[in-house]
């Protein structure tokens, strides 16, 4: 068969492949090699999936984005699992989940063993200080573009914003019924609902069950699960939440500690919150970072299985987008909070300062991987110490 006949093969059946076998290891690979975060992941997808190979048409990888952005959880874990239901039903969901995050997983799990083991080296805690001052311009030059694209000019959203941004800055906390609240006020503005015994059914059943406390692996698992429900779009919108809760609520980390675990995150292919996997490890240990990866990515899953076959029914509604976008705003008010707060223990003299501020800027003028521009900090940061 010529090249152009396998082109119009593939124009007529878009999911014309020999099997499932063939998404998941595009999928193995793209956990493996993939870096950039979640939108530059959801476009490598759709740059393979729909635009070269043809295996999804337009509509079907679109429909996957914006359930992906509408519903809690990481944007590009769930958009691969959205597509892996598409071909292969549930079977295809599970399998394409777990060919996605496992490779960035154990490659955290590595880092996480050799941290642990020699994190009492001189010259790991001269690297990591000058990749925490990168890592701080990093969550901020992702906040720009999450204000950019979520926010927009839209004054109720700003308001939201900077409610969060001035309670997470002042509290160093990120509490999460203000993200409630932020969603909630976008929708009684913007799409007031009519009074839903389903929807209050739904948030006691979910305030109910994270109060729940028992073993070490349960209190991860718990903890983790709370926190994937305020994961809009960008996985870094999980990073507010987690230093408030690992390191000022529980304890289980240091500020440096906490500072390593988002480098990690940056330095790893694959999903950005895969860096709950490197906190659970330290939590406690292997156990402690299984427990915490599955309470970030299972409430995804069930979200993908469940929502996904009705997506069509909900996905014009005007009230549930109305919520997402409040939910938004606030998460990314919040993110920038995380940048001041986090900025107070990492930037911390005039090297770490420098290391920041050209960072950013290199990061706004031009599109630097970020795993080369963390290599660099350590560098920079080694020299510095």
């Amino acid at each position: 068969m010529s090249q152009s006949t396998a082109i119009e093969s593939c124009v007529e059946d878009p999911s014309g492949y020999q099997g499932i076998a063939q998404l998941v290891w595009y999928f193995v690979r793209l956990g493996t090699w993939g870096f950039g975060g979640p939108i530059a992941l959801a476009g490598y997808m759709q740059r393979d999936l729909v635009e070269k190979k043809r295996w999804f048409t337009k509509q079907e990888y679109l429909d996957g984005l914006a359930l992906s952005q509408l519903a809690p959880g990481p944007l590009a874990a769930q958009l691969a699992m959205y597509l892996g239901l598409l071909r292969g039903g549930i079977f295809g969901a599970s399998l394409i989940g777990m060919a996605f995050i496992l490779p960035s997983f154990l490659m955290v799990l590595a880092l996480s063993f050799f941290y642990v083991k020699f994190g009492g080296l001189r010259w790991m805690h001269a690297a990591f200080y000058g990749i925490g001052a990168a890592v701080i311009a990093i969550i901020a030059r992702s906040t720009v573009k999450l204000v950019k694209t979520a926010i927009g000019k839209d004054k109720i959203l700003w308001c939201i914003f900077f409610v969060l941004l001035v309670s997470t800055a002042a509290t160093e906390q990120e509490i999460v019924w203000l993200f409630l609240a932020g969603g909630l006020i976008s929708l009684v503005i913007k799409a007031p609902p009519r009074p839903s015994r389903t929807v209050t059914s739904c948030v006691a059943l979910i305030t109910g069950a994270f109060s729940a406390k028992s073993s070490l692996f349960l209190q991860i698992l718990f903890f983790f699960t709370k926190a994937s429900l305020v994961v809009f779009g960008s996985g870094l919108a999980i990073v507010p939440f987690l230093h408030g809760g690992t390191v000022l609520e529980h304890h289980w980390l240091t500020e440096q500690q906490f500072i390593d675990a988002v480098a990690v995150a940056m330095i790893t292919p694959g999903p950005v919150v895969i860096t709950v996997g490197f906190i659970g490890y330290l939590v406690g240990g292997p156990a402690g970072a299984i427990a915490a990866a599955l309470g970030v990515f299972v409430p995804v899953y069930l979200v993908v299985v469940v929502a996904g076959p009705f997506y069509k029914k909900f996905a014009g509604n005007q009230q549930l987008h109305a919520f997402v976008q409040g939910v938004t705003a606030a998460a990314t008010g919040a993110i920038a909070g995380a940048v001041i707060v986090l900025a107070r223990r990492s930037v911390t003299d005039i090297p770490t300062l420098s290391i920041t501020l050209v960072s950013f800027a290199l990061l706004l003028k031009w599109k630097i991987p970020e795993p080369a521009l963390i290599f660099v900090a350590a560098i920079a940061g080694l020299l510095a110490s």
